[in-house]
């Protein structure tokens, strides 16, 4: 038997096979579905998608707090809040969700605790009766809490000492002050402290069904789904609702902020400016916008300070979405000598997006782009669920989704071009350079840098 290789298979005696046309990108469609409210407050949406047989299951329940040690609390609670119940311990919850194919981990950020998990569709009732036992009955044994807690307080003190976490921390403060959405990884002292009563006292208090949403996705109808959530989560309830966040400040452009780094041999350079949330008319067309100028690699900026120039390994841009909106970040590590250098041709081509708007090329680029990458992300059930838990905190669901695709692909070049001059003009961006100080000279003739 013989056998050809790719370089062999695409090519004929007159050249190179040309290449198939793209297909037709296409959402999916007929998923069943249903969004309704259950009698606790808690916000269910089912859906129907039979590609494997398996149930996704994401909580997302508002988790905010403005008390210093909120976060510490918040931490040590999500780590342990899946460590043994009244009815199980830690081997018996492990165990239960094992032998049904499945997994569940829990995680928090300023704005929301997280419990996500998997099951095969055949163990959903045993996968909601270990979450139910979770929120209902965690017992937060002492070992349990001082185990954690010692591991948490590692992690921490690793994280806060690599350029990454200290440029993220210092973006954060510039834009928003002491703002607890700020507080993304609590101090090392705090977590330390944290007792066993803090817990169980947050768990009583915060964790809450009214105004908290679970999205169901997997081999099962949505009316079956709704019947089992309801009757498995019966128990967990509460007059009171889950706390949101407070709105953030708009984010406003300035001064880029120099936050030294001794003896630094990279540079982290960090840009950030406000922009519109998915609900937004104009979101669609910032979306593509911001492909053409760093998000993805075929990009304005990797072109620049990484192909051509050598600036950087990695360079991007993207959408952060935020308390009620949204943000645009740019971010880039450099080696310190080309930090000014990199930052000078960032601020160029966000200008150059406005001045020089997208070529047809890059329009019908960045736009099979978008729409290709949505159409992956969501066609596994576990991508589905996922993209419906970030969307449902917002109101929007299953409809929403499915008709994405086809607002991407509406939008024209000349609201491409609108959205580069109104939403990456160089003047709407702040944000702060970590790195040596032996760069601060230069970086201040560019201008707009501050200590």
């Amino acid at each position: 038997m013989t056998f050809r290789t790719a370089a062999e298979i695409g090519r004929t005696e007159k050249g190179p096979r040309p290449l198939p046309i793209l297909g037709e990108q296409r959402s999916a469609t007929g998923l069943a579905s249903v969004d309704t409210v259950l009698d606790n407050g808690l916000r269910v949406v089912a859906v129907h998608q039979p590609t494997v047989p398996m149930a996704e299951v994401r909580l997302r329940i508002p988790f905010a707090g403005t008390d210093r040690r909120h976060a510490a609390i918040a931490e040590v609670l999500s780590a342990t809040i899946l460590t043994g119940t009244e009815r199980r311990d830690r081997v018996a919850m492990d165990t239960d969700i094992a032998l049904v194919g499945g997994d569940l981990g829990a995680g928090v950020d300023p704005e929301r605790l997280a419990i996500g998990g998997n099951a095969l569709a055949s163990g959903l009732d045993t996968l909601l009766d270990v979450l139910a036992d979770a929120l209902t009955g965690a017992a937060y044994r002492d070992e349990e809490v001082e185990g954690e807690r010692a591991r948490l307080v590692e992690r921490i003190a690793v994280a806060r000492s690599q350029p990454s976490m200290i440029a993220r921390e210092a973006l954060q403060r510039h834009r928003y002050g002491d703002h607890p959405f700020t507080r993304e990884t609590p101090d090392a002292a705090d977590v330390a402290t944290v007792t066993v009563d803090e817990v169980r006292a947050m768990h009583r208090d915060s964790l809450l069904p009214r105004g908290s949403v679970l999205v169901f996705v997997g081999d099962v109808e949505p009316d079956t789904v709704i019947a089992k959530i309801g009757a498995a989560l019966a128990g967990w309830s509460s007059e009171r609702s889950a706390v949101e966040l407070p709105d953030l400040p708009d984010v406003v452009g300035g001064d880029v902020l120099f936050v030294p780094r001794p003896g630094a041999v990279q540079s982290q350079l960090r840009l950030s400016a406000q922009a519109v949330p998915r609900t937004d008319p104009r979101y669609c067309a910032l979306k593509l916008a911001n492909l053409v100028y760093g998000g993805f690699f075929s990009s304005r900026l990797v072109e620049n300070i990484r192909e051509d120039k050598g600036y950087t390994y990695h360079a991007r841009s993207s959408v952060e979405f935020t308390v009620g909106g949204a943000t645009l970040l740019v971010d880039a590590d450099t080696a310190s000598e080309v930090t000014a250098p990199a930052l000078l041709e960032m601020r160029y081509e966000l200008g150059r997006l406005g001045v020089v708007p997208p070529t047809a090329e890059e329009v019908d680029t960045v736009r099979q782009y978008a729409i290709g990458s949505l159409l992956i992300a969501t066609a596994s059930q576990t991508g589905l669920a996922s993209q419906l838990a970030g969307l449902a905190p917002l109101g929007l669901g299953v409809d929403w989704l499915i008709e994405h695709p086809v607002r991407l692909a509406e939008v024209t070049a000349e609201q491409i071009a609108e959205a580069a001059l109104e939403f990456f003009s160089p003047t709407r961006f702040t944000g702060v350079v970590v790195g040596d100080e032996a760069q601060l000279a230069a970086l201040r003739s560019l201008g707009g840098v501050v200590e």
